[in-house]
């Protein structure tokens, strides 16, 4: 079991290895400090065997680790170059390996280089001391090689560049001796080569310069004064060699670390200690406060795990006679969680498609903590309710993916709120909020209000007539919800759908191309197509039903009698009927449909009109009384039938009844109304031929009788010859006799005038001599049935006359 165990563990690790070495891979750089922005620090295509054009297509990006971004990968070569000046003193103090890590992040696979950027150190700091004027007090009994420690200047360089020697002003009492310890620092020790004699010299007034070893070399000097004092044979010495104290960070001001404590066995003012800080660097003194009489150290600064974790400085304890003792103070700084999390986005992906696959990179960030241990530790999570999930990757880098469909007619954007806590007590928590879009795609077909649309138009419309409108709605956006309405090929009565409507492809609005008759076609269908302008496009269809309107557009038409017969409708009855007997049925139909078609019949005129009668609703012509032997032998009707219409419309036919004893040929030939009027039209006919001949002779006589005397008018005698104005002879008398009475004409003793109206003929002529008989006419080429009325009366026409008399046609 355990060796099987242990293969396990030994595969898990070269599986960790493995990995390891796929998502990160290290590369070292070195750069001198100091360097001017925009230099190039180093090519990494080279390091990352990596393409010129591969940095931009996997969108490669410079993470850094630390709060300032001090280097600039440029995608287009590979170049890394300085983007902000660069103080190792100031990034890494006194520390000899002052590095800089930063990532690059490439994706389309998700791969990370690290990166180690070694910060070299420059000579750019001169060596300072802490003081500028050191005081010393040495007896005047002091022994010569005896030593008396010196402050050693400061040097934020390091190497070379840091403090190499000191040197001492030249005399005869003093020189220095220098010391170099294994951790590097120098120490320098003021020894006395000749005894003091405090009558003769009472004070030393030295200068101590410290030089360093860089190129040009920096030098510091400080002001050393000896005051010789009088014997004092006991030191100071610590009740401790070495303090070691816990100071937790962001300890307010003045908070008390420890309590230093000396002692002197000399008396008076001998055994007066005062404590001060010896040896230290410069930010000890901006950090602590040493109370130089109680040897209580507090704290004076802002103390900061993240910058420093500890803190080493040497106490030095004087007395009244210049002797002086040293301890060391250690302290240990205790990291609070004082820090909260951050969160770097790396890149975001919105607007996002909405039909992007499942595990879709929606955004890549990083998050940090610039505490350490559990504090530093965190914790990263988004809301439950979302199409999007984490991923934890390597060094803290986290993807948020897709894992549900995309719907943008339902969401159209998303606020992810990315929560991170670390795990420190309290925890701390920082939030970001990532705005992602979601893009439309064209997954939605166009829908029609309704499936199908009526619409009603009124027949004998308008071409160009707009009839309705149809409305389709698409859930998409912008292009993909821009709609276009097309008919689709049909037939309507056998002929195509273009040829009778047409759609706005625009609004939808249909419009009718033409005139439509209710008589050929009552409604049809057609159908609307609405197609959107995505890729692809998507379309539905709609049915339009058009239903056209009847309109009182059409006269009725008698059957019975025909009114487009030629020859006349003559109906036989016995001169023995009675009251109510019935003649004939007239017969009418109308084209239109509805109360448009409802007929109603009405005699309109008759030779007695209270002989007949007709049905108003089936047309049945009846007589209303028995005949007389004082009624005429031939009897006209003119009916006239109406639609029930607005406006109603109306035709008329004429009846010609025949009133008989028998039924025999012989007599039906002696009655024959058509040859009658035929003959009465030939003769009138003739006569108004000869009456224009005579009217255009005599005019043309007139012309030429005027143009004659304007001839003669010019002789030389003045006198002329006026011709004899010409007249056309006197017509011969008309036959006195021309049809008999039983026919209907009027009797040949009376002569009238004539005067034709439009409803007798063609056009209307008045002649005032001769008198010409006018006889009942009909054109033979003029239907018997016609819509208007069916007989006109002739108006009188001369007013010499004494007896006047209607004449019907």
């Amino acid at each position: 079991m355990e060796d099987c165990f242990r293969i396990k563990q030994g595969l898990y690790i070269l599986l960790l290895l493995f990995i390891s070495g796929i998502l990160c891979v290290s590369i070292h750089y070195s750069v001198p400090e100091e360097k001017k922005i925009g230099s190039i620090v180093a090519n990494v295509l080279t390091d990352l065997k990596l393409g010129i054009k591969e940095l931009s297509a996997r969108r490669a990006q410079l993470v850094s680790k630390s709060s300032k971004q001090f280097f600039h990968l440029v995608t287009n070569s590979g170049n890394l170059l300085i983007n902000e000046k660069i103080d190792r003193e100031v990034l890494c103090g006194q520390n000899e390996l002052c590095l800089l890590e930063c990532e690059i992040v490439l994706q389309n696979p998700l791969r990370i280089y690290s990166i180690d950027m070694k910060i070299e150190d420059v000579n750019d700091n001169t060596p300072k001391f802490s003081k500028k004027d050191f005081q010393l007090e040495i007896s005047e009994h002091v022994l010569p090689n005896a030593r008396f420690p010196l402050e050693s200047a400061q040097d934020e360089d390091l190497g070379e560049n840091s403090i190499q020697n000191y040197t001492l002003s030249p005399n005869e009492h003093f020189r220095l001796d220098v010391e170099s310890n294994m951790d590097g620092s120098i120490y320098v020790d003021l020894i006395l080569e000749k005894p003091l004699d405090r009558e003769q010299d009472s004070h030393f007034g030295l200068t101590l310069t410290a030089v360093d070893g860089g190129i040009p070399r920096r030098t510091g000097t400080a002001q050393i004064h000896i005051k010789i004092l009088d014997i004092n044979d006991n030191s100071p010495q610590f009740t401790q060699s070495e303090y070691k104290v816990r100071l937790k960070e962001n300890s307010p001001q003045g908070t008390l670390i420890t309590r230093v404590e000396a002692k002197d066995l000399d008396f008076g003012s001998n055994a007066l200690i005062t404590y001060s800080f010896h040896r230290v660097p410069e930010k000890i003194y901006k950090l602590f406060h040493l109370n130089e009489v109680s040897g209580e150290i507090t704290v004076l600064g802002e103390i900061d795990y993240e910058k420093e974790t500890s803190y080493a400085m040497n106490i030095k304890a004087t007395d009244g006679g210049g002797l002086s003792g040293h301890c060391k103070v250690l302290v240990e700084v205790e990291d609070m969680n004082d820090n909260s999390p951050e969160v770097s986005v790396i890149s975001i992906n919105s607007p996002l498609p909405e039909n992007s696959p499942l595990e879709t990179l929606v955004v890549l960030f990083s998050v940090k903590d610039q505490d350490s241990g559990e504090n530093g530790r965190t914790v990263c999570s988004t809301e439950m309710n979302l199409p999007f999930v984490l991923k934890a990757t390597v060094n803290n880098y986290y993807q948020l993916v897709i894992q549900s469909p995309l719907d943008r007619e339902k969401v159209a954007e998303y606020n992810v709120t990315i929560t991170v806590m670390d795990r420190g007590s309290p925890r701390l928590t920082s939030t970001r909020i990532i705005h992602v879009q979601i893009s439309d795609v064209n997954d939605n077909p166009p829908v029609f209000e309704t499936s199908l649309f009526e619409m009603q138009v009124q027949e004998n419309n308008i071409p160009g007539l707009l009839i309705s409108s149809v409305q389709a709605t698409d859930r998409d956006t912008e292009q993909n919800a821009k709609l276009t309405y097309s008919l689709l090929p049909g037939n309507i009565g056998g002929g195509p759908v273009a040829s009778y409507i047409s759609i706005n492809s625009e609004t939808g609005n249909m419009y009718a191309l033409r005139s439509l008759d209710y008589e050929k076609i009552k409604d049809f269908r057609a159908t609307v197509r609405a197609t959107d302008s995505g890729t692809p496009t998507l379309s539905s269809d709609a049915i339009i039903h058009v239903t056209v309107i009847d309109e009182n557009d059409n006269a009725p038409f008698f059957l019975y009698p025909l009114q487009n017969n030629t020859s006349p409708c003559n109906e036989l009855l016995p001169k023995m009927t009675e009251a109510g007997y019935l003649i004939t049925k007239v017969v009418a139909v109308d084209g239109d449909s509805g109360q448009n078609s409802w007929l109603s019949y009405e005699l309109l005129k008759a030779t007695d009109p209270g002989l007949f009668s007709i049905g108003a609703q089936n047309g049945e012509v009846k007589t209303r009384r028995p005949l007389t032997e004082r009624d005429t032998s031939k009897q006209k009707l003119v009916i006239v039938v109406r639609d029930n219409g607005v406006p109603p419309q109306s035709s008329t036919a004429m009846l010609n009844i025949l009133p008989v004893d028998g039924f025999s040929d012989p007599y039906l030939k002696v009655v024959d109304v058509r040859q009658q009027e035929h003959e009465d039209e030939g003769a009138l006919t003739t006569y108004l031929v000869i009456c224009l001949a005579s009217v255009s002779s005599v005019f043309l006589i007139c012309i030429i009788s005027y143009v004659a005397i304007k001839m003669c008018r010019k002789d030389t005698q003045g006198s002329f010859i006026a011709a004899a104005p010409h007249f056309p002879p006197v017509m011969p008398d008309i036959p006195e006799n021309c049809t008999d009475s039983q026919s209907g004409s009027l009797s040949r003793n009376y002569q009238y005038d004539v005067c034709l109206t439009g409803g007798s003929l063609s056009s209307e002529f008045r002649f005032l001599r001769p008198l010409i008989p006018v006889f009942s006419v009909v054109d033979p080429n003029f239907p018997a049935n016609h819509k208007t009325s069916g007989s006109q009366d002739l108006p009188d026409c001369s007013e010499d006359n004494k007896s006047k008399e209607q004449v019907r046609q």
